[in-house]
């Protein structure tokens, strides 16, 4: 493994005032977590951040979160969290511009509940926790990438090019391992910066599948 995330996310934060000018307005990032892999869609308009999609991935189980929020003129409007799984929580809270919340609701195990005051604020503090997240990871030019693992070590990507990343002996011993018991190529997600190349993630499933277009961001 040629970097580690949390020295990158050290780095990073430490230099989290670089210039973005030179990225593009859609931007895929991420980092590894505690407890699984977090990948950062994220699209802005006129310098301004107006809609971020994070997937947390965890290690142990399918607990899968998936949350979007959504900006206008800078402000937070909506944040939209799904959890999928065995035990399923899908969260919608909406914002006037104001900042006043003005719709919430959690669909838990087939039933509606409200939202706590605490629960809201938590949520609102991991909006900004993770806008500063993006924010530092896209200043230390840590990008991601996905698509599917060929037999030469190449990975056509979810955009249909062909590239080869440049990956330690313990990544691709993981990924011939996966894809030693599956009949399909496996999907892998890995991360791209200055400090190097790091393997994010390595799956059966189809990433591409599901992958956020620009267009329909």
């Amino acid at each position: 493994m040629k970097f580690k995330s949390v020295i990158i996310l050290s780095m990073i934060l430490l230099a989290g005032c670089s210039s973005r000018s030179s990225l593009p307005d859609f931007t895929a990032s991420g980092y590894l977590a505690d407890r699984g892999a977090v990948r950062i869609w994220r699209k802005d308009s006129q310098q301004e951040v107006a809609h971020m999609m994070t997937v947390f991935s965890p290690f142990n189980g399918d607990a899968t979160e998936i949350t979007d929020y959504n900006w206008q003129a800078g402000k937070l409007v909506s944040i939209e969290r799904h959890i999928k799984g065995a035990y399923p929580d899908d969260v919608t809270l909406r914002f006037d511009q104001q900042g006043n919340l003005n719709f919430m609701q959690r669909q838990l195990q087939g039933r509606r509940e409200a939202v706590s005051a605490d629960a809201v604020e938590l949520y609102l503090f991991d909006a900004q926790r993770m806008l500063k997240i993006s924010d530092a990871l896209l200043s230390g030019r840590v990008m991601l990438k996905q698509g599917h693992w060929l037999a030469n070590g190449e990975v056509k990507t979810c955009q249909g090019k062909l590239e080869k990343p440049a990956l330690d002996d313990r990544a691709l011993t993981n990924i011939a391992q996966r894809q030693s018991r599956s009949r399909i190529p496996v999907s892998i997600a890995w991360l791209e910066a200055p400090e190097g190349t790091q393997l994010l993630l390595v799956a059966n499933e189809d990433y591409c599948q599901w992958e956020p277009k620009e267009e329909d961001f």
